[in-house]
């Protein structure tokens, strides 16, 4: 791990293209400025294990949940509010993957 020590508004590049400004310190916590091409996606890190624990429980989707999620999104009157995101994800997925195989 690279330790670096930055002052209020000193900013560390990453590559090209990835700006780290520190924007303020307040006692124990600092304030860091990100930016960088929106191509690249930055969370906190808590989000993103919560994003990426919701990815792998979608792609453990059974062939029967996939089916009712397929049939759910093409049932008339059926809200794709009501599937959860990342079910509604893999299951485009799979059927994207399905016509482009067939």
């Amino acid at each position: 791990m690279l330790v670096l020590s930055r002052q209020r508004d000193e900013t560390i590049m990453i590559g090209d293209d990835i700006e780290l400004t520190i924007v303020d310190i307040r006692g124990d916590k600092v304030r860091i400025g990100i930016k960088a091409p929106t191509r690249i996606a930055v969370h906190r890190k808590e989000v993103y294990e919560a994003i990426r624990q919701e990815n792998e429980k979608a792609a453990r989707l059974s062939k029967c949940e996939i089916t009712a999620v397929t049939t759910s999104l093409s049932a008339p009157g059926k809200k794709t509010s009501e599937i959860p995101a990342a079910a509604r994800l893999n299951a485009q997925q799979i059927t994207s993957d399905r016509k482009e195989s067939a």
